[in-house]
């Protein structure tokens, strides 16, 4: 697995964003934002992956960090993401790694797992402006979430502290999507 500290592989993808087919790439998400986290699952459908993708929905981090971009990456196709991410009203891209080049890239993919090749471990990269991975995570036991709780810290680190005004973080926000500050 890539470590932090580590420089993140530049990548694009195909994917599906607001419900329409489209390609994203790491190196033009970076010009335009601060930070990218990368969420690594599995299946689209599975238990378990619907779960910790609804419970990053829920966070809203998207919506209440600026500079942030949060994306979820699995080898399901893009019309399996564009079915989950409606069925589950997920709002963030979902991108396809078929092949699992990408997850090799990062050093979390799996020969094989639950009876299928070339799986993703669950993973999270948290990367800056300058491709450098910030929070790194990964398990094998398709089982275990990411401590939702350690990626929002990780990411409120990145925050600046602009003229001595507290950065906005996670725990600002209420479930309408206004903060207070």
């Amino acid at each position: 697995m890539r470590c932090e500290g580590a420089r993140a592989p530049a990548f694009e993808l195909p994917g599906v964003s607001d419900g329409t087919q489209t390609r994203l790439g790491l190196t033009d998400a970076l010009a335009d934002n601060r930070a990218v986290v990368l969420f690594f699952y599995p299946f689209d459908f599975s238990p378990v992956c619907a779960t910790e993708l609804c419970a990053i929905q829920n966070a809203r981090w998207f919506d209440c960090t600026p500079g942030l971009a949060v994306w979820g990456i699995s080898p399901d196709s893009t019309y399996a993401h564009e079915a989950f991410a409606d069925e589950y009203a997920l709002t963030f891209p979902l991108l396809s790694d078929h092949a699992g080049a990408i997850a090799d890239a990062f050093g979390v993919l799996q020969a094989s797992a639950e009876d299928h090749d070339r799986v993703p471990e669950r993973a999270v990269f948290l990367i800056d402006a300058d491709r450098v991975i910030r929070y790194a995570w990964a398990s094998s036991d398709l089982s275990e979430s990411p401590d939702l709780g350690a990626v929002k810290a990780a990411i409120d680190d990145l925050q600046p502290d602009t003229a001595g005004v507290a950065p906005r973080t996670i725990s600002d926000a209420h479930d309408d999507g206004t903060t207070d500050g």
